[in-house]
């Protein structure tokens, strides 16, 4: 039990170890002549202006999470139907099929869900009684 210890120990040990020699070898090869250009923000060839911190659309990361919710379920349900014909042979289609049909339904569910909320229009429409802060002219 010791000796395993010891291993992982060791092994922390020199992975630690080389991790600093190749940042340090990396720090002292690496060129360093940081001009104008090269320490500005890259932002698709465009100049950037104002502040970095800014607070960003959440909905970006919504329609991305929901394209992933559906592309995971075409990737669990196409094996299904590849084998659909096998599992109807040995006496288990009934139990695929309501298997598949109930994870679809729960699925259908959710788009409804997120879709009654407005998770999937892009330009949403403010409520009687919310308001927006605006921040005119950027500080600098």
């Amino acid at each position: 039990m010791a000796f395993k210890l010891a291993t992982v120990f060791g092994f922390i040990l020199v992975t630690g170890v080389a991790l600093f020699v190749f940042l340090l070898v990396g720090w002292l090869v690496r060129p360093k002549n940081p001009t104008p250009a090269k320490v500005v923000t890259y932002e698709c060839a465009e100049k950037p202006f104002g502040s970095a911190w800014f607070n960003f659309n959440n909905r970006f990361y919504v329609i991305a999470l929901i394209f992933v919710v559906f592309d995971v379920e075409v990737a669990l349900v196409m094996p299904v139907a590849v084998v659909f014909k096998k599992l109807v042979e040995s006496g288990h289609g009934v139990l695929a099929f309501a298997e598949m049909a109930f994870f679809l339904v729960v699925l259908f569910i959710a788009l409804i869900y997120a879709w009654a909320r407005g998770d999937l229009s892009w330009i949403r429409t403010l409520g009687k009684g919310e308001c927006v802060e605006v921040e005119v002219g950027g500080k600098e």
